[in-house]
């Protein structure tokens, strides 16, 4: 179903099945800067039950680098608080990332995925692969836009997964993959697997995440240079292999493909076109954002009466949108400075100019 919004400065085309999305502003030629009417995507963390990964279930264990420390003793969001936040949203909203860790670890994610469609709004989730059964890929398939598997160095529970997926007919399967110094040489092995690995052959890209310095369990360290992140990119390209990349990782993925490439590579649109609730039903920018210095506490969109005034228009959610408009002001004579947005907290811009 495609989804409209029409107004004289902020223009929306939306299909809730196929994913394919069209933005522009008083002309088709104007990118609008954000969002007046709210949030087009929301990132919601509906459980932080996770287990960990392993070759199989008993071998399982929580990650070494989980930027949230998540354990099997955890916090699930239910039904009914999902859909009191749901309600609050405005109706620009066209899709949910769901954030959950074990597949299983919310009883409630079938239900809360089918009241997404049932109210016009696409469900997205990012698996760790384990519990991905053939069952279980074929309901995934069913009611998702897309889904992502994570890669975290054990190549069959996330290929066997993705294999499970594809074959169900999910058509927008994606590879999670973690950039950082101790991951970088596994990066362009993935990359050659995709080649010829069969259960990988209906794999729409590998979408490269970028090492954001968090978490008390996090011990990776980040690139130190734009000629590292742009080398894995050049690879990828060079063996015929789709990539993608997180929001963060847009300023070096600017500067690294030819300028035809750039108006298809959106910067962090966090507070613009989209924003994050976590498991208790409180809003941050995004979700490395919580806990860090003014973001100690999010704002409590379950107590909102109003969205628009309340959050999205918020001195709180105003003060971050105006530091990230102007991220790039002091980066003089790059050639896609007005294209970039950089990431207020975290230092993670490699090719960023000193201020």
């Amino acid at each position: 179903m495609l989804k409209k919004i029409r107004s004289p400065g902020y223009n929306l085309n939306f299909d809730t099945v196929t994913g394919f999305m069209a933005r522009w502003g008083t002309t088709p030629d104007d990118d609008p800067s954000l969002c007046p009417f709210g949030p087009e995507i929301a990132d919601i963390e509906i459980s932080t039950v996770c287990n960990g990964i392993g070759k199989d279930m008993a071998s399982r264990k929580p990650c070494s680098f989980c930027y949230k420390s998540n354990t099997g003793c955890g916090t699930n969001m239910s039904l009914e608080t999902f859909k009191t936040i749901f309600s609050k949203f405005p109706p620009v909203l066209t899709q949910i990332a769901f954030g959950i860790g074990d597949i299983d670890g919310n009883p409630d994610l079938w239900d809360i995925m089918a009241h997404c469609r049932a109210n016009n709004v696409a469900p997205n989730l990012t698996t760790n692969g384990m519990g991905v059964t053939d069952e279980v890929a074929k309901r995934l398939a069913s009611v998702c836009g897309a889904v992502a598997v994570s890669h975290y160095g054990i190549d069959d529970t996330c290929f066997d997964a993705v294999d499970r997926l594809t074959k169900a007919g999910l058509a927008q399967c994606n590879i999670h993959k973690l950039v950082s110094a101790q991951t970088y040489e596994s990066c362009f092995e993935l990359i050659n697997k995709v080649k010829t690995e069969p259960r990988l052959a209906k794999l729409k890209a590998i979408v490269f995440l970028l090492l954001k310095p968090k978490g008390d369990r996090n011990k990776l360290s980040s690139l130190v240079s734009l000629e590292q992140y742009s080398r894995l990119a050049r690879y990828a390209i060079e063996h015929g292999v789709q990539v993608g990349m997180d929001s963060c990782s847009a300023p070096m993925m600017l500067k690294t493909l030819p300028a035809a490439a750039v108006p298809s590579i959106e910067p962090c649109e966090s507070t613009l076109f989209s924003v994050y609730v976590d498991v208790e039903g409180d809003v941050y920018p995004c979700s490395f954002t919580a806990g860090e210095p003014g973001w100690e506490r999010g704002i409590s969109l379950v107590a909102a009466e109003d969205f628009i005034s309340e959050v999205w228009d918020s001195p709180r959610l105003q003060s971050w949108r105006e530091g990230l408009l102007g991220s790039s002001k002091g980066c003089q004579g790059c050639s896609v400075k007005k294209h970039c947005r950089s990431c207020p907290v975290f230092g993670i811009t490699l090719c960023k100019e000193p201020q």
